[in-house]
């Protein structure tokens, strides 16, 4: 498994923190698991969710081009883009 870390900013912190177990699935239905929320620890509304993955380029191409009930998701729990990822070596 490889560790993946998203970052992005967050219209809200305490509404994308409601959405725990909906992030949680959706990047479970990539192909995620082990999914942690983290806050910028400087009260900024930046944001990471790191995960473990078998296949990183799945995530990525997911964000790149997401479905469209990924999107209304995001859409949801108040990503502001871009989201960039960032995989271990």
């Amino acid at each position: 498994m490889t560790k993946v870390v998203l970052t992005h900013a967050v219209e809200d912190i305490e509404r994308w923190l409601g959405f725990k177990d909906e992030r949680a699935a959706s990047i479970g239905a990539m192909g995620g698991s082990n999914v942690v929320d983290h806050v910028a620890a400087d009260g900024s509304k930046n944001v990471a969710i790191s995960m473990d993955v078998a296949d990183p380029g799945a995530i990525q191409a997911g964000l790149a081009s997401p479905p469209p009930e990924l999107a209304a998701a995001m859409k949801r729990h108040g990503v502001i883009p871009p989201v960039a990822a960032h995989v271990e070596k």
